[in-house]
Order: C-alpha cells, then sequence, then structure tokens
C-alpha cells in the first residue's frame, strides 16, 4: 500500500471518460497533479452528490494544473450505465476509473475485502507522482470538493514556495509559516 510521501505504482486500468473506454495508466499525467476520488459504488445515495459536485468544480481543479479521477470497483459498463441515466452523473467529464479486480483500491487501501467495495477516499498526488494528501473515511460521510480544492492548492503552494507550509485553515492568499519563523504574511 502506498503512503504519503512515497511515489504511487503506474497502473494501468480503464475508464468511461467522454462516453467512450479508455485505456489509461497513471504515468500518463506525468507532469500533473491528480486527484483521485475513491467511492464504493454505482447506483448508490452519497456518491452521485459528491461526483456532480466535483463535476461542477472540475474547471477548478484543471485550472489548478490537475485532472480529476473518480474511482469505484465497478465496470466501465456500469459507469456507462450509471453515466447515461443520471442526470447528476451526466455532468461528470473527468475519467471514471474501472477497479473490478480492486487492485488500484488495495493499493491505496481503500478496499474492504469482505465486500468487495471501496471506502470513500481521496488522494492528491504531485506532478512527479508523489502522494502527497491522503484521506479515507467511512462511506456514509461525504466529501467537500471545495475542501479537497483547498488542501491541492496548499499543496501546490508548498511545492512552489521556498520552505513556507500552510497553517490550519490556511487559504490562498492567506499568512503562511516558515519553519522557525513567526507568519509570513500574506502571499
Amino acid at each position: 500500500m502506498v503512503k504519503v510521501g512515497e511515489k504511487i505504482q503506474d497502473i494501468a486500468f480503464k475508464a468511461f471518460v467522454n462516453g467512450e473506454e479508455k485505456k489509461l495508466k497513471f504515468s500518463d499525467y506525468k507532469g500533473k497533479w491528480i486527484v483521485l476520488l475513491f467511492y464504493p459504488a454505482d447506483f448508490t445515495f452519497v456518491c452521485p452528490t459528491e461526483l456532480e459536485e466535483m463535476a461542477d468544480m472540475h474547471g477548478e481543479f484543471r485550472k489548478a494544473g490537475a485532472e480529476v479521477m473518480s474511482v469505484s470497483t465497478d465496470t466501465v459498463f456500469s459507469h456507462k450505465a450509471w453515466h447515461d441515466t443520471s442526470p447528476a452523473i451526466k455532468k461528470v467529464e473527468f475519467p471514471m476509473v474501472a477497479d473490478p479486480t480492486g487492485r488500484i483500491c488495495r493499493e491505496f487501501g481503500t478496499y474492504v475485502e469482505e465486500e468487495g467495495l471501496s471506502l470513500r477516499g481521496t488522494f492528491i498526488i504531485d506532478p512527479d507522482g508523489v502522494l502527497k494528501v491522503m484521506e479515507v473515511h467511512d462511506n456514509s460521510i461525504g466529501r467537500n470538493s471545495h475542501e479537497t480544492l483547498r488542501k491541492l492548492l496548499a499543496c501546490r503552494f508548498v511545492r512552489e514556495s521556498s520552505g513556507q507550509v500552510c497553517p490550519a485553515g490556511w487559504q490562498p492568499g492567506g499568512k503562511t509559516l516558515k519553519p522557525g519563523m513567526d507568519l509570513v504574511g500574506k502571499i
């Protein structure tokens, strides 16, 4: 299982993207940030609310240099059927990754063996393929795409600044910290 600070494996996978099945791998996104959204299953209750919110914000993630991908243990065919029948999922333009064997879910520690499903998890990977953010929680709790974007922007700021870090609740343009010093001021 990959841990924060480690490089992810270059796993190949199928995804439903823009109305068709595509064969992709993580290295196809080298040089970009990747936001992975693991969810339990298509045709469920909380999942479409999250994917719809992310679809509505997808442009903001792209402006931040990131590609979003959702991941579940469903097949590409299930993703297509859900996309074709759900008004919320019709909005999704990012890759919907199919992981029917659970290989990707196991690699990221979200796989629930006795159910064959994934826990709800959010992962942010930097342009070099290094895992920077990992959040996994109970499937009954939906995510907040605005918070995921804030974390992505914080990751970018830390990567692009010289030794500065982001305090709790940091927002772009807010005060940062330099270890061993006081707040740095607005950047």
